[in-house]
């Protein structure tokens, strides 16, 4: 077993309630069994920060718009397979159309943003794109860490901090500042930690295919350059919330587009992830958690839509 697969168990085992002094079955170095960590995993709540997609979802007008078609029916396969002597097969297939960014969740590669046409680390940002294959130097999402695959990720929901307690949406504009983060963090009890995954509840994912004119518009609220800092001196690895732009719309600083998004992904290199569904976590009251995020592995893509979960004890 690799170092990051033994961590991932470990990691796992101890967010399940999984302790390997007390597993009947534990090996000699302490490790739970399999059968012990199955259990434990299946034993989880689950909660699904996905969103349907489909042609109602909402699409920043940056993007191309989402399509998707059957290109072959059953009844159209069967009429041309199904009478062949002996065979009773049918089949569909479907083709979809859209980004790979700005999906229901989705998460940001690395080399997504730059700032003065530098990437993270100083790769030159026309260098790194000067083909059509995708962004190079390893910052692409095919890159994403393994590790960050199945990490702790604690949930703070500002929205209901700031509304006294009621799942009210943050107001438009609504600017998230350390502050914020803070007050959260010390009312629901719970410590953000280097290495943590964190996901931040705006409320706005109640709009999400019923308002997206709203979901969509210029007014969004999110992290300021002041909540980017809170994640930065955290050390937190990868920062998501409930909108189309994770950062606060419109900017804070002047005419400068996504100063946020430069701060993690241009400077420090920490992944964003964008319209995660927050609703039944707030609900919940699901404060820390195992994060499973498994982003596409597409060489050179700037983005990937997820299938993201969050399991709790």
């Amino acid at each position: 077993m690799s170092d990051v697969s033994r961590r991932v168990l470990l990691q796992t085992a101890g967010m399940l309630g999984v302790a390997a002094a007390t597993a009947g079955t534990a090996n000699a170095q302490g490790r739970p069994s399999a059968e012990d960590f199955i259990r434990a995993a299946k034993g989880a709540r689950m909660f699904d920060l996905s969103f349907v997609w489909n042609e109602q979802s909402p699409v920043l007008g940056l993007n191309p718009p989402y399509a998707f078609a059957l290109n072959r029916t059953h009844k159209m396969t069967h009429e041309i397979f199904g009478q062949v002597p002996g065979s009773r097969v049918s089949w569909a297939s479907d083709i979809m159309y859209f980004s790979g960014q700005h999906g229901a969740p989705t998460i940001d590669a690395i080399g997504h943003i730059g700032r003065d046409l530098k990437l993270h680390g100083g790769v030159d940002a026309v260098a790194a794109t000067s083909t059509p294959g995708g962004i190079g130097q390893s910052l692409g999402i095919e890159s994403f860490p393994a590790d960050l695959m199945v990490n702790r990720v604690v949930f703070l929901d500002v929205a209901r901090q700031v509304a006294g307690g009621r799942p009210d949406p943050l107001p438009p504009g609504f600017e998230i500042t350390g502050a914020h983060l803070e007050q959260t963090m010390r009312a629901q009890g719970v410590e953000v930690r280097r290495g943590d995954s964190l996901l931040i509840r705006t409320g706005w994912g109640q709009y999400f295919g019923k308002d997206n004119a709203k979901y969509l518009g210029e007014q969004s609220p999110g992290p300021g350059q002041d909540g980017a800092r809170f994640i930065i001196d955290r050390g937190v690895r990868l920062a998501g919330d409930d909108t189309a732009t994770f950062e606060k719309r419109p900017a804070a600083y002047g005419k400068e587009l996504f100063s946020v998004h430069m701060m993690l992904l241009a400077d420090h290199g920490i992944y964003i992830v964008e319209n995660a569904n927050l609703e039944a976590l707030g609900d919940a009251k699901a404060h820390v958690a195992l994060l499973v995020l498994t982003p596409l592995r597409i060489q050179g893509a700037t983005g990937s839509p997820l299938r993201a979960i969050a399991l709790v004890p």
